[in-house]
């Protein structure tokens, strides 16, 4: 009997609280990221059919490691996406959400979105070794706009957004995909040495996003873009002194032309050193300012997802 399952988990736009997700921080401090799903996603098909193929390198390594934890062996795999990759957007997260997710439906088990976002989350710490966060795994997974708060567990809060406001953030945003490579494994473990000596800059840089962060998922709330737009200028001043890789020269002058054209708030995504950078504009000027940057890479359009991570289809023959 040949089967088959397609599962899609969508990317995220991290509005603020990056870094503060992070252990030992989180556990310490407490941390807050405010982020929103967004419909760029990863995909995924199972088969029994053994012509699986892997759309790129990093994948097979999770592939694996997926495969061997949940047990399966009778299954090809099949990835692609439709974002670039290493762009800041928490793709690789959003392709462990769906693999994951479409592992469960073949053996047919329950899932729960939570449980899957810490089973993606483990399989990159212990299996991959990658640091970071947590955040990414949770819009993979729950989709829609959200404030997370991390200690030594997660709570999620929806923010609810009317269809307008979806609207209203996805056209006033623009989102620039640089085409640099990312460094954000180096970048993420310089800046937790720095926290752990207890250097000042990066201590009040965290602590500031973080109640940024918050901020950020309140004016979401109200429907003031515009208070989002400054909060996140001020996101990305306190981001980018975390560490000298976390600007490059084209993130900051793609930031710099969108504010001389009249943007509100401008900061890179992910861990930076590359990716991509998101810019709000004001409610009459998005159109100016993906003219002013357009020259500086890829312009990625995007509406909001409120599915989070979905089966897509299935079938048996």
């Amino acid at each position: 009997m040949n089967r088959e399952i397609i599962a899609r988990a969508p990317t995220r736009i991290d509005l603020g609280g990056g870094w503060t997700d992070v252990p030992p921080y989180c556990d310490r401090e407490g941390g807050f990221v405010c982020n929103v799903a967004i419909a760029l996603y990863a995909k995924v098909r199972l088969s029994s059919a053994k012509d699986g193929s892997h759309s790129r390198r990093s994948d097979v390594a999770l592939v694996r490691a997926a495969l061997v934890r949940s047990g399966v062996e009778d299954a090809a795999v099949a990835m692609e996406n439709d974002f670039p990759v290493g762009a800041g957007l928490g793709g690789s997260s959003a392709a462990s959400a769906a693999l994951l997710t479409a592992l469960a439906e073949w053996q047919g088990a329950r899932w729960d979105r939570a449980a899957i976002a810490e089973e993606g989350r483990r399989i990159e710490v212990e299996n991959l070794g990658i640091a970071g966060g947590r955040q990414d795994h949770y819009a993979a997974t729950h989709g829609g706009a959200l404030g997370l708060t991390f200690t030594s567990s997660v709570a999620v809060r929806n923010i609810p957004l009317s269809e307008q406001m979806r609207h209203n953030l996805a056209s006033r945003s623009i989102l620039v995909y640089t085409g640099e490579s990312r460094i954000s494994g180096d970048t993420i473990t310089a800046v937790l040495g720095a926290y752990e000596r207890g250097e000042t800059r990066v201590v009040t840089a965290l602590g500031r996003m973080r109640e940024l962060a918050k901020e950020m998922a309140a004016r979401l709330e109200r429907g003031d873009l515009d208070d989002v737009g400054e909060l996140i200028a001020e996101h990305w001043d306190h981001q980018r002194a975390l560490h000298p890789s976390i600007p490059t020269a084209r993130i900051d002058e793609i930031i710099a032309r969108a504010r001389a054209a009249g943007a509100l708030g401008s900061k890179a995504m992910g861990a930076s050193g590359g990716g991509c950078v998101l810019i709000l504009a004001r409610a009459n000027n998005a159109d100016r300012i993906r003219d002013v940057v357009r020259p500086l890479g890829d312009i990625l359009d995007f509406e909001v997802d409120t599915d989070g991570v979905r089966v897509e289809g299935g079938k048996s023959a």
